[in-house]
């Protein structure tokens, strides 16, 4: 679980008086309680793992803090028993979390207890320009915030998810993206266009954050997040924290080869995994001969209804990403791969033939040992991992 601290906690816990007394101790034992909640809601007993503390000390220590103010709790299951959930209370605070992607916008605003308060989602052109998607997002987020009263002063920061490569060290969008048009723009820079200080990443990180932070699987340390849309990359947690690499272009392996000498790929090489398994080769090859253009919508409700053509097409780009996803398993081990993206809503008629290539290629104690499950997020979870970017910024106190 991601560990961060949070602004909240300073001032409602005050500094520690007389170091050593059983108030000091209690006081910081308060505050690793919050360190932890910084993430995300957590029940009593993950709260006691993740600390360390007894479950009885977690259960007094939650009664205080929820007595003062400093969280909420309301009752849940926890692996089909009974459990307490605990979250950080709403301060008025709120975090932003934008996704853009090649052909959609999605805005959320959500409170310090990871709850969300509003959100909107628009469709966009194929080929929208970077300075016209991101008015259309100011104006969006200043219509959502007054819609729902939010002055914006309370506002944190923006997170900012991309659909491609992004170059931490110099805050540029890198050749690879599926959205061209974004190639070279300077993100720091959409700071000054949204007025509010943001935070940025690739799409496929943030459905990994997400999955850790607003997700079922919130005590996993080592996940791997693959996103499966117009492009396909792979979102790496790796002993709590983002795995970003070198130059922050960790986890594409949507342009890993899938076939020798193959049609050539946006990225410029052959045969990538994006040009046999994507949506938009999925949509090309099912939409051949229609007078109306087919939809990532249409191929979930093909397949779900059982089209043999449509469950022929998902199958294949089912066992050529698990392939790709044996080489992510072998080399990292994770416990969990979280499969996400438009196609999410197949359940099981995408994850078997995914399931196949992944056992077909990894070590076996590998692919035995890895647990593979659909995003419970759907399309939200690149938006709920933008906003956990400021969320987590502000558990550090960097606001």
């Amino acid at each position: 679980m991601l560990i961060p601290m949070t602004p909240t906690s300073r001032s409602a816990l005050g500094g520690v008086r007389n170091p050593g007394s059983q108030s000091a101790l209690r006081e910081l034992n308060q505050r690793r309680i919050v360190d932890v909640l910084g993430s995300g809601p957590a029940t009593q007993a993950e709260l006691a793992r993740a600390t360390g503390l007894s479950t009885a000390t977690i259960s007094n220590l939650v009664r205080l803090m929820a007595a003062a103010g400093v969280v909420e709790t309301e009752p849940t299951t926890s692996s089909g028993r009974r459990a307490l959930s605990v979250r950080l209370s709403n301060t008025g605070a709120v975090a932003v979390g934008i996704d853009f992607g090649r052909r959609h916008l999605r805005v959320v605003v959500a409170t310090l207890g990871y709850q969300v308060v509003a959100e909107e989602f628009l469709e966009l052109p194929i080929g929208h320009g970077a300075n016209e998607s991101i008015d259309r997002a100011a104006e969006l987020l200043t219509h959502l915030l007054e819609a729902s009263g939010i002055p914006p002063t309370s506002v944190l920061g923006a997170g900012v998810g991309i659909p491609g490569p992004i170059d931490r060290k110099k805050g540029t969008v890198v050749q690879g993206s599926i959205l061209p048009e974004w190639v070279g723009i300077h993100l720091p820079d959409l700071q000054d266009r949204l007025g509010i200080p943001v935070h940025f990443d690739n799409d496929a990180n943030l459905g990994a954050l997400a999955e850790v932070s607003w997700g079922p699987h919130n005590s996993v340390e080592n996940l791997a997040f693959v996103k499966i849309g117009t492009g396909i990359g792979c979102g790496l947690i790796l002993n709590g924290r983002t795995h970003y690499g070198n130059r922050g272009v960790a986890g594409e392996i949507g342009h890993d080869t899938a076939v020798e000498n193959g049609i050539v790929c946006h990225c410029g090489n052959r045969g990538c995994l994006e040009t046999v398994a994507s949506t938009s080769v999925m949509i090309g090859l099912l939409g051949r001969g229609r007078s109306v253009p087919l939809t990532t919508a249409d191929i979930v409700r093909q397949a779900l209804e059982g089209d043999p053509a449509t469950l022929r097409v998902v199958d294949d780009a089912g066992v050529a990403i698990g392939r790709s996803l044996a080489t992510v398993a072998n080399l990292v081990n994770p416990e969990v791969i979280v499969v996400g993206g438009p196609l999410s809503a197949l359940g099981d008629a995408f994850l078997e033939p995914i399931r196949r290539g992944l056992m077909r290629h990894a070590v076996p104690s590998v692919g035995e040992s890895t647990r593979l499950a659909m995003s419970a997020l759907g399309e939200r979870a690149e938006a709920l991992g933008a906003a956990s970017l400021v969320l987590q910024g502000a558990s550090r106190g960097s606001y």
